[in-house]
């Protein structure tokens, strides 16, 4: 608005230049004098209107653009004014299109497909960010309750430590995220248990059906989740083991090549503490097909409890030639290094 203000006043002074050469009652002198002195301010007003609406630009250029603009709409009277108005206007409606920027090729970094998105903590510093009575209770609670996105296997853990907080809000908080937990599987368990007795019924225990042993799988996977999440603890945790090693070892009596389920006992045996028959079973699983890469860290953790020394460090050099081991990796290191 004040630009166009600029340029309204610019064509009156203009206008007024010319018309009082033609008014005016006096000599040639005076006549030109007054014709000068208007058209110079109509000139400076015109270039002030016409830099307002050019693009953007350095200092020292606009303001020789403005001295050329008023030197030329001044130095030739009618139509340097004219030509400078228009042009500006010109330049204004129709300016070019601005370039389009080439983009820059860049290279694809290399994925890592087992790579996974950092969480804002740790396991080991959410634990002590956890225990700290020093941190403000709502940032312990606001950590605790963001545990409900981390799975079982590595809340339960945490939750179980701060069971002994000073603060009762924050053990309740935590007893009631691992009751929950808790309850989750046992109602799964409960659902699976009615299906498991409506095969049997329909199947007979001579010669347990698909629906039958489906069951019996899925009933061994919720008692197994019961121990891997650490949400069963002393006799509860033993009944778990129990119950979940019977319904697999059901399901193995009619299909024993079930590589998967051999592991699953295999693991199972090893909770028991019945070290031999856990060995067979791992070896059983790796015969069967399954990766060395699932069956050798289990191998090694026996021959550790063992004292097999030699034997866990033999395991880990087979699976250092594995290069798709990030979080064993550190372990690995530590038995291949040669030192």
């Amino acid at each position: 608005m004040a630009s166009l203000k600029l340029g309204l006043y610019a064509l009156m002074l203009e206008i007024s230049a010319w018309t009082g050469v033609f008014l005016l009652d006096a000599g040639n002198d005076a006549k030109l004098s007054w014709y000068l002195i208007i058209h110079l301010f109509a000139s400076l007003l015109l270039a002030t209107f016409a830099a307002a609406l050019l693009p953007a630009g350095p200092a020292r250029q606009r303001i020789a653009l403005l001295c050329l603009m008023a030197g030329c709409s001044y130095g030739v009277p009618v139509a340097g004014f004219i030509g400078v108005a228009v042009g500006v206007i010109l330049l204004r409606l129709y300016r070019a299109p601005p370039e389009q920027e080439i983009f820059e090729s860049l290279q694809l970094p290399v994925f890592d497909p087992h790579q996974r998105q950092q969480s804002g903590f740790r396991q080991s510093g959410l634990k002590s960010f956890l225990g700290n009575s020093a941190v403000p209770m709502n940032a312990r609670i606001g950590a605790m309750v963001a545990l409900q996105y981390v799975p079982g296997r590595v809340s339960s853990p945490l939750l179980r430590e701060v069971l002994s907080d000073p603060s009762e809000d924050i053990r309740l908080l935590a007893y009631g995220m691992l009751d929950n937990q808790e309850k989750r599987i046992n109602r799964a368990i409960d659902e699976e248990l009615k299906a498991f007795s409506a095969a049997r019924q329909t199947e007979g225990d001579e010669t347990p059906g698909t629906g039958m042993l489906e069951a019996a799988q899925r009933l061994s996977d919720l008692y197994w989740e019961l121990v891997y999440q650490d949400l069963a603890q002393g006799d509860l945790r033993d009944y778990a083991i129990g119950e979940s090693r019977r319904y697999c070892e059901l399901v193995l009596s009619r299909q024993p090549d079930n590589a998967p389920l051999n592991l699953r006992l295999g693991r199972l045996l090893h909770e028991a503490g019945d070290v031999d028959a856990a060995e067979t079973a791992y070896q059983r699983a790796r015969a069967l097909g399954l990766p060395a890469t699932r069956v050798l860290p289990y191998q090694a953790e026996l021959c550790f409890e063992r004292r097999d020394f030699a034997g866990a460090r033999r395991l880990m050099l087979e699976l250092a030639n594995w290069g798709s081991l990030p979080r064993l990796r550190p372990v690995i290191n530590y038995w291949t290094d040669s030192r």
